[in-house]
């Protein structure tokens, strides 16, 4: 066997000092050159042909060593062929993200020969990239346990994933339809949902930075970051993460820790604000710190892409709105059990009131679409009110503007059904009017203030144009559907300015328990269910404390009425159902207790505001790792 020793000079620092005023460092090599041993490799010989997989294996390899390697791998990557998979892929597992600038610029001028020359490796460097996606992982032993997991602390991250993205445009570059094959192994390589949260964070915004330099990508990579994120959301309920907050809260109080508000010293510099609060705003439920996480860089991501240099860029804007339209009504729509990752539209809404406009006219049009199943339409008003209720950006024109809509609708809908053989309380067949009368009747709690304030006289004549008495006592009867919470906030309300009185209707409900569904198994079914409807607020308030500083300036909190005689009303009604909400601020919306037809819901309307204030974090580009 045939020995060489091979001096190489390396460009890099050796303790603080340039290489080349350094004496040489000598790297030694066994085998034969990499033509030599292929040539060797083909007639039977495999010899020097495994020594050379064992010496590109070795831990220790030196930066000369793999230049030189890599060199010589480059002059004949047309042998290349299929048949040195192996060989190709201990090459590609080569150390070269940690190395000297030489050595990357070596390892991407091999890339992108070797993806020229042999197609065939494509889906084989695409997944080297990929894998470096999220930081590596160190391991851990304690005991007979091991508990390694992603080394979150190496510094290097930054610079690493620059080199990650530089291979991978330099791949797509030289290979057109890399896109196509790329998504499938982006997809395959998601870290599990239960990893840390910093590899949930690194590896989704590798994925967002992927769309800037392969933009076709953009549509599918986020359906796939918001189906992961949709895992996370329905497996952490509302009152769960509540729950947990407020026991780590008391721990904390009690054990004497300082409280995490999420609140830091706005008159420190910038950075130390982002550290400061990014350590303060850690959520106490584990699987929420994740979410959390996920959906401050997606917030991030959707303000770097609508501003550039602090300028709104509107057709790009217009843009990510398209494809998070069809992200949102594909995933986020159809799911029932999500609290926080709607409010990436949210976001992305009140960034121009032309785009709350046209989400709320795409609602308007899926709920008065005919041809869309009813649990469709039936979200999609739920939205619309949660919508207009909670959007501290929407002006009340664009309120009377959507209210204009809805109202007469519900007339419309009330002369083609109150007098014919289905004028009776039933959601199996008339669902997406009772959740449109709510969805109505919230934004009405929420927004009469705003509608009646500067011209009371004028207020007042609009909203008793809408002769909210007829909805209120058709044969329909949407009161007897409708959340408690919300039908007695909304008799107080409208008791209040003489708009309607809805005291009967409630009392003669609450006692004669009318049917609400009819069986599927014939007859008529008697309930006790105070959410027949199943019907939840996607914009209820947002729990999440890091990704909620950019949605609490955005949000509108509940504010008790004034002289609505509330307290009257509860003394009224306290006879009633037995789970009666007996505090608008506070009631929870039920759960169904009886088979309805429709899914049971988890969801809980605390309408409470979130307690994190603060300011939004660093530009997604520029986010550090």
């Amino acid at each position: 066997m045939s020995r060489s020793n091979i001096y190489r000079m390396e460009s890099m620092e050796v303790d603080g000092r340039e290489f080349l005023s350094t004496p040489p460092m000598k790297t030694v090599r066994f085998g034969d050159s990499v033509a030599n041993t292929l040539a060797k490799f083909k007639k039977g010989d495999t010899r020097d042909y495994e020594l050379l997989k064992h010496q590109l294996s070795e831990p220790d390899i030196k930066d000369g060593q793999i230049i030189n390697w890599l060199q010589e791998f480059r002059g004949c990557v047309t042998q290349l062929s299929k048949d040195h998979e192996q060989l190709i892929y201990v090459v590609l597992r080569l150390p070269w993200l940690g190395r000297s600038q030489a050595v990357v610029d070596e390892y991407l001028s091999f890339l992108s020969s070797l993806v020229s020359a042999q197609t065939v490796y494509l889906r084989t460097c695409l997944r080297m990239a990929v894998s470096h996606f999220t930081p590596g992982r160190i391991q851990i032993q304690e005991g007979d346990v091991n508990i390694s997991d992603s080394d979150d602390d190496d510094e290097n991250l930054p610079r690493n994933f620059d080199r990650c993205h530089q291979a991978l445009q330099i791949i797509a570059r030289y290979v057109p339809s890399t896109s196509r094959f790329l998504m499938p192994i982006l997809s395959e390589n998601f870290p599990f949902v239960q990893k840390s949260s910093r590899s949930l964070e690194c590896y989704v915004h590798n994925l967002l930075r992927v769309t800037l330099y392969i933009p076709s990508l953009r549509r599918e990579i986020l359906e796939l970051i918001v189906s992961k994120m949709l895992a996370l959301d329905v497996s952490a309920p509302r009152a769960e993460i509540e729950e947990v907050e407020e026991n780590a809260a008391i721990h904390q109080e009690a054990s004497g820790a300082p409280q995490d508000d999420c609140l830091f010293n706005m008159d420190e510099d910038e950075d130390t604000e982002v550290n400061t609060s990014t350590a303060e705003c850690v959520m106490a439920h584990p699987v929420a710190e994740r979410l959390d996480m996920l959906m401050a860089v997606l917030l991030t991501y959707i303000k770097d892409m609508c501003y550039v240099n602090g300028s709104l860029e509107l057709e790009r804007t217009k843009a990510l709105y398209r494809d998070l339209m069809y992200v949102f009504d594909k995933l986020v729509l159809p799911t029932h059990a999500s609290s926080h990752v709607q409010y990436s539209v949210f976001y992305l809404c009140s960034i121009r009131l032309g785009l709350a406009e046209a989400f709320l006219d795409h609602l308007w049009k899926l709920l008065q679409g005919p041809s869309q199943p009813p649990v469709v339409r039936q979200a999609a008003a739920g939205y619309i009110g949660s919508f207009l209720a909670r959007a501290k950006f929407l002006p009340v024109a664009t309120v009377k503007a959507c209210l204009d809509l809805l109202v007469p609708w519900l007339h419309l809908y009330i002369n083609s059904q109150d007098s014919g053989t289905r004028a009776f309380c039933d959601i199996t067949l008339h669902g997406p009017f009772y959740a449109t009368c709510q969805a109505v009747f919230y934004t009405i709690i929420f927004r009469h203030k705003a509608i009646l304030e500067g011209n009371l006289r004028k207020g007042l004549a609009y909203l008793q144009g809408f002769n909210l008495e007829r909805i209120v006592m058709c044969q329909l009867n949407p009161l007897k559907v409708c959340l408690p919470a919300i039908t007695n906030m909304f008799a107080a309300i409208t008791r209040k300015y003489q708009l309607v009185f809805c005291y009967t209707i409630i009392e003669r409900n609450n006692r004669s328990m009318l049917r609400v569904v009819r069986s599927s198994l014939g007859g008529d079914l008697v309930s006790m269910n105070t959410n027949p409807l199943d019907s939840f607020f996607p914009f209820d308030p947002y729990l999440l404390k890091r990704s909620g500083r950019m949605i609490v300036p955005l949000y509108q909190v509940w504010e008790e009425p004034s002289d609505c005689g509330v307290d009257t009303l509860k003394k009224e009604i306290k006879k009633g159902s037995v789970e009666d909400e007996d505090d608008f601020l506070h009631g929870e919306t039920p759960h169904m207790d009886t088979e309805m037809g429709v899914t049971p819901g988890s969801f809980e309307s605390h309408l409470r505001s979130p307690s994190s204030v603060g300011s939004p974090p660093i530009a997604f580009l520029q986010r550090p790792f």
